[in-house]
Formats: C-alpha cells, structure tokens, sequence
C-alpha cells in the first residue's frame, strides 16, 4: 500500500511540473508573438509601444475579456491598404476620369458646336449662290445644247430643292403672327407652360429625326437615274411633304422660342427657374441606365445640338426684347444674367450627366477623342470627289441638326426686327452678308485644319480611302458586273473611267465594281497603265509599290481633298 500511495504522489508530483514547464513555454511564446504583434503594430500605429504587449503575460491565457481590453484593441488595430492594391488604384483611375471629363467633354462640345454653326452659316451664304448658280445653268443650258448631257447635276438639283423650300416656307411664316402668339402663350399658367415646353421638346426630337429622312427621301427621289425602275409616289408629292415639315417644325420652334421669352420677362422668375431645373430631371433619366460606346455617341451629338438650338434661341428671345424696348444697350445688359444663368445650368448638367455615365459604365475619357475623330472622319469624306451627301445633311444624319427650319425662323424673326430702309441700310446688309461669308470661309478652313488633325491621331487615313460609298444596296446589281467583269477584264473600265470624269455625284454608281483602289488610281491617273488594276480582288495583292503607294497617297489626298485644307494646317 505505501508503495501504491508513493508511487500516486510521485505521479501527481511530475504532472505539476509538466504543467509548470508547458506554462513557461507558453508564456515564452506568448513573449515572441508580443513581440512580433508589437513590431507590427508600430510600424501601423506610432502610438502604440512594447510594453503595453509585455504586460499581457500577467494576465492568465484563461482571463475573460473587458470593456477595456475591447476599446483599447478598436484604437490600436491597423490594416494595409496595399492587400487589396487593385481596387483602389481603379477607384483613384475613377476619380481622375471624372475630373477629366469636363475638359474631354468640353472640347468635344465645342468643335460640335462649330460643326453645326459652319452648317447653319452655310444655308445664309453659300446656299444661295449655288441655288443662283444652278437656276442660271436651268435658264441658260437649253439655249446652248447639250446633246445626251443632263441639264443639271445631282447636287445643282438638291440646290434648287433647298432654296425652293425656303422660299415658300419664308412665305408662308409670314402670315404667322409672333405677337400673337407670344400674348397667347402669356396667358397661360407656370403649370401649363412647363408642359407645354416639355412637350414642345419631345416634338422637336420627333422632327429633327423624322424630317431628315423626309427631305433625303426628296434629294433621292429627284436624283435618282431614270434607267432604273422608279418605285415611288413622285418628285412633287415629296416636295410637298418637305415643305410641310420645315414649316411645321418652323412654328414648332416659333412656340419654343415665345415660351421661353415668356420665361425672361416674368416678373418673378419662377417659370425660368422651372424649365432650368428640367435639364437636372434629365439627369435622373439618363445616368442609372445602361450606356455603351456607341449609345454614349449619340446623346454628345444630341447634347451638341441642343445646346446650339438653346444658343439660337436665345438669340431670338433677345432680338425680340431688344426690339420692345427700342434697342436700348441697358435692356440688354439685363438679359445678360439670365442668359449667363440658362448656359451654365446647361453645361453643368451635361457635365455631371456624362461624368456619372462613365463612371457607372466603366468608360474612360479617351472615348471623346474617338468622337472627335469620327465627326472630323465625316467632314473630310464630304470633301472628297466621290462624296455621296453634302456636309450639311451628313451633320443632320448624325447629330439631328437640320439648319432650314432654324434658318427660316431666324430668317423671320431678323426681318420683323430690323428694318431696311434707303441706301445706308442695303449697304449696312451688304457688308453683313460679305463678313458671314468671310466667318464661314475662316471657320471651314480651321475645322478641315483640325479635322485632318484628329484623323492623323486616330490613324483613320486608310479607313477614309478604302470605304466603299455605297455598297449595301446594290448587292443584287454587283453580281451581273462581277460576271461581265470576269469575261472581259479589260474593257469594262474603259466603259466605267468617263463616267467617274463626267460627274462627281452618280459616281458610287459606278465606283461600287472597284470601291477599294479608287484612291490608289486617283494618283495615277496621268499614267497610261491603270486598265490593269481595276479589280479590287488584285489591287489588295499588288507587287511591292502598293505598300508605298498606300503610305504615300493618303497624306496627299489628305491635303489635296480641298485647296483651304493646307491653310487649315497651318492654323490648327
């Protein structure tokens, strides 16, 4: 029995000092972790020593946690941002792309904006000489004879058609009384005014899409080849469908323009300030929906022509009141800050529209570039030879800008305003319509200087030679030319070559059996061989002088496109 009660204490004995010795070496682990946790956290916290680590080995590994313990580890823990390094440069890269946009957005805007004033300047000076032009060629050519020759080229006829329309559109916005209409509009509540204005701008969306197509389908219609099967309802049926619509669309910008002046010359404002708080409920609609690239493209050109129309109406609403009150200078410098006050909320609201819309779509500020490439790509392809559009109706395809009802309204609004009376006053309109034309020349030559500019940046050059014209709608008559072409290759552009020198807008026609080497043969023409590269299929795979010839043509017809473009390169 002593032995048994012996050997149990001694037992007891050594499991006292096992656990002595796995405290100790707990402790000391707990010593080398402090120590470790204390390196740490001074180098996350300056505050924070080692010896607030040490004392915690007097307290028992088993202790309960504290109210203190817990509030003094809240205030010393620490983190590395660096873990999740990733997330946070992308979310510093979203910050600068917002702080980019106004900038990026801005210029956009702004060569936008001289995109459609060259437009608008063009339907007050140009329009008009080519319009007499092509009349006198219509008097004049039956008296000489021509023989097979047409009386008048496409474009001399899309001449004639614009200056008919407004002509009789002008006529007609005589019998529509202004005065009237603006009373009319001034009896109406604040209430009733802010709907009509929204409803007047849901209208002029619906126009500005719709009348293009009506006035293309005329130009079409007019110019169309009689060889082919004519399959429609006749040229003054459409005619009179366009005359209606720029007439409409007149009176509807008319209402726009009396709305606001309404909104300028009440006397407390609230109506301004309703129709100025309009633009922010926009941004409510546009800037949590999904937005791609190219949907993004389309509402800058919708922003771009906007704020023009806004620009032009305003412009109206001070002509109107500087009229009323006798063209006073201290009338006008009042309209100045509720003028100032509608182009900054405008502006601000495209910015934080567009900066949100990127931000929530993951779209960089680079995009704008691409933008600026592609109107300035427009542009120059009107200036080419076998240009199928003339620039001002590229720009109505592409922003919704149409200039004929503007014109006309403006047309309106000048003459009711300004009267010419004795020989002063034609001299005075004389040298207003020579410094318009002066304007519009300077502001061509500077836009092809930058347009070219940003298409060298974009590397489009190659794109803008080698696009076909008009390739989708004649696949059912490319494939009888491809046959006739297979039999005999080198008489069919013998056939095809006068027709390119006669005419410059039936042409893509005729360029649609060889779309790609027109550029390449533009060069060459003085050279006798070209019968030999007709066919777009050889003209990809040529001997080694392509690579050079495609290197080289693009910078010179880049320059050769129109004879102010060197004179735009040297400003810009």
């Amino acid at each position: 029995m002593a032995d048994v009660v012996g050997g149990g204490l001694s037992d007891e004995k050594e499991a006292e000092n096992d656990d002595r010795r796995g405290e100790k070496c707990a402790w000391k682990r707990v010593d080398r972790m402090g120590e470790i946790n204390a390196k740490d956290m001074t180098e996350t916290l300056g505050f924070y020593e080692r010896h607030t680590v040490r004392n915690k080995k007097h307290d028992g590994p088993d202790s309960d946690p504290s109210l203190l313990r817990f509030m003094c580890a809240e205030l010393t823990r620490g983190y590395f941002l660096e873990h999740n390094e990733a997330k946070y440069t992308e979310r510093r890269e979203r910050v600068y792309t917002c702080m980019r946009i106004p900038g990026e957005l801005e210029r956009l805007m702004t060569f936008g904006f001289f995109l459609c004033l060259d437009a608008f300047l063009y339907v007050f000076t140009l329009l008009p000489l080519r319009t007499f032009l092509a009349l006198l060629r219509f008097l004049t050519i039956p008296c000489c004879g021509l023989g097979g020759a047409r009386l008048l080229q496409p474009a001399q006829v899309c001449d004639l058609l614009k200056g008919l329309i407004m002509i009789l559109c002008f006529c007609m916005m005589h019998y529509v009384d202004y005065s009237m209409m603006y009373h009319l509009i001034r009896g109406q509540s604040v209430i009733k005014l802010y709907i009509i204005y929204n409803m007047l701008e849901v209208a002029d969306r619906l126009f500005s899409s719709f009348g293009q197509d009506i006035l293309d389908a005329l130009y079409w219609t007019a110019t169309e080849p009689k060889s082919r099967k004519r399959a429609h309802i006749g040229v003054i049926p459409h005619f009179f469908m366009a005359v209606c619509y720029v007439f409409l669309h007149a009176i509807l910008i008319m209402v726009q323009a009396s709305t606001l002046n309404v909104a300028f010359n009440s006397h407390n404002k609230s109506l301004l300030t309703i129709m100025m708080s309009n633009n922010f409920v926009e941004i409510k609609g546009s800037v949590f929906k999904k937005f791609e690239k190219n949907n993004l493209f389309q509402m800058s050109n919708s922003d771009i022509k906007e704020r023009f129309t806004n620009y032009v109406l305003l412009l109206i609403v001070c002509l109107r009141n500087m009229e009323q009150f006798s063209w006073n200078s201290d009338h006008l410098w009042a309209l100045c800050p509720d003028v100032l006050m509608v182009i900054l909320s405008e502006m601000a609201v495209d910015v934080v529209k567009h900066a949100f819309i990127t931000k929530f779509n993951d779209i960089t500020a680079d995009v704008y570039s691409e933008y600026k490439a592609s109107l300035a790509f427009e542009l120059i392809s009107s200036r080419q030879q076998n240009a199928y559009t003339d620039y001002s109706d590229s720009v109505a395809r592409r922003m919704g800008f149409i200039p004929l009802p503007l014109a006309v309204l403006l047309i309106r609004v000048v003459i009711s305003c300004v009267k010419i009376q004795g020989a002063l006053s034609t001299v005075c309109l004389l040298l207003f319509y020579l410094g318009l034309i002066t304007l519009k020349v300077l502001n061509s030559i500077v836009l092809l200087g930058k347009s070219c500019k940003y298409v060298r940046q974009a590397e489009m050059e190659q794109k803008l030679f080698n696009k076909p014209p008009m390739a989708t709608p004649s696949k059912s008559a490319s494939k009888p030319s491809r046959s006739k072409s297979s039999s005999t290759p080198a008489a069919t552009p013998k056939v095809e070559r006068p027709v390119v020198s006669i005419t410059k807008q039936p042409t893509p026609r005729a360029e649609i059996v060889t779309p790609a080497p027109s550029p390449v043969v533009k060069d060459a023409e003085p050279i006798v061989t070209p019968p030999m590269s007709p066919s777009p299929s050889e003209d990809t795979t040529t001997p080694p002088d392509s690579p050079e010839l495609k290197h080289r043509s693009p910078k010179k017809d880049l320059l050769e496109i129109d004879r102010f473009t060197i004179c735009g390169n040297r400003i810009g």
